[in-house]
């Protein structure tokens, strides 16, 4: 006989409008008596997190985020007292695993003597969700771990006289909640408030569609990626990082090499280099090699000169253009001002 119309209604009400197991029937168990929660999955905190890890097929033994009930060592349960006469039994133990993972998943039951998981599967009475034919099959409700006797008879021809519901499965016992997130979504993991890139050394790319920007809105900071010199990455055109070696932050702007920032608190480290015109040199060496031609200013006699028009740079050598400074002339040769 198929279990009525009525008792999978009060199922689905007591289930989906009040989240609770049915442990009896309506008539003698209202919706608002169940006490045993029975949440869906779509609540944040009960989140399976490393469901894509549970196998298509029940383990043989546990493994990773499955525990295994196998029908040599069954989980034995204890009645629900509050409901009609072994109409209930709880586990008590949630998160098991539904065939919606695999048809192995789907518990197995038994009945047997009470205090001897060992033998309920070879010398109990094993009963099936569909019945014997006598509307006494059985519903288990996989997220509460309870098993009720959904059909109006109890299994047909079994004594429950010192005896015990016994449960074989498997439960799902990894990280749940989305609190602690451990999964991953690709190449990426989550734990707390942690993102992790679980490929070693691959890019951890972050892409704006159009014309959108990356914005933090916050009114705290930002770290930046830290590390000493030998540990830069391959420059590349945009980089910033800190330098824990020099104290400094850092840029690639030519993606092939890394120039420090200068702060508020940085004094220029200016060289100044003095010559005295004879009337027939014009090339005069500094003392140290400038960062940039830019960073170099010329005077003679107090007359800033005019770069490439009246001098040139190459490497420490400056030279004038024309004819060399007369004898007795003051040259001076500053730079250093961006190094």
């Amino acid at each position: 006989m198929a279990i009525s119309d009525t008792q999978k209604i009060d199922y689905l009400w007591k289930k989906i409008g009040y989240a609770a197991t049915k442990t009896d029937t309506a008539a003698n168990k209202d919706a608002t008596n169940e006490e045993i929660a029975s949440p869906l999955l779509l609540r944040g905190d009960k989140t399976w997190n490393q469901a894509d890890q549970i196998p298509g097929t029940l383990p043989v033994s546990s493994s990773g985020v499955v525990t295994v009930y196998a029908t040599a060592s069954p989980v034995e349960c204890t009645v629900l007292n509050t409901a009609s006469t072994n109409r209930s039994w709880k586990t008590n133990s949630t998160d098991w695993i539904p065939p919606e993972f695999g048809s192995t998943y789907l518990a197995k039951v038994y009945i047997h003597t009470s205090a001897n998981a060992g033998t309920a599967a070879s010398g109990g009475t094993q009963v099936f969700g569909a019945g014997s034919g006598n509307n006494d099959e059985w519903f288990f409700d996989y997220q509460s771990g309870v098993l009720h006797f959904i059909g109006t008879n109890l299994p047909n021809g079994v004594s429950f006289t010192g005896k015990s519901v016994y449960v074989s499965g498997a439960r799902y016992t990894g990280p749940i909640g989305l609190q602690s997130l451990t999964t991953s979504t690709g190449n990426f993991s989550f734990s707390g408030s942690t993102i992790n890139q679980d490929v070693t050394n691959a890019d951890f790319t972050l892409d704006s569609a159009g014309t959108g920007k990356f914005i933090f809105s916050s009114d705290t900071a930002v770290v930046l990626p830290s590390g000493n010199t030998a540990s830069r990455p391959t420059a590349t055109a945009g980089m910033l990082r800190f330098n824990t070696e020099t104290g400094k932050y850092e840029i690639s702007t030519d993606g092939s090499t890394y120039t420090a920032l200068r702060t508020s608190t940085d004094a220029a480290n200016i060289t100044k280099d003095i010559f005295t015109g004879d009337g027939s040199t014009s090339s005069f060496t500094m003392t140290v090699t400038p960062s940039n031609e830019k960073n170099v200013i010329v005077y003679i006699d107090g007359v800033m000169q005019e770069p490439t028009t009246n001098y040139t740079i190459s490497s420490t050598t400056v030279t004038t253009n024309g004819e060399a400074a007369h004898s007795g002339a003051r040259i001076v040769i500053m730079h250093g001002f961006a190094d």
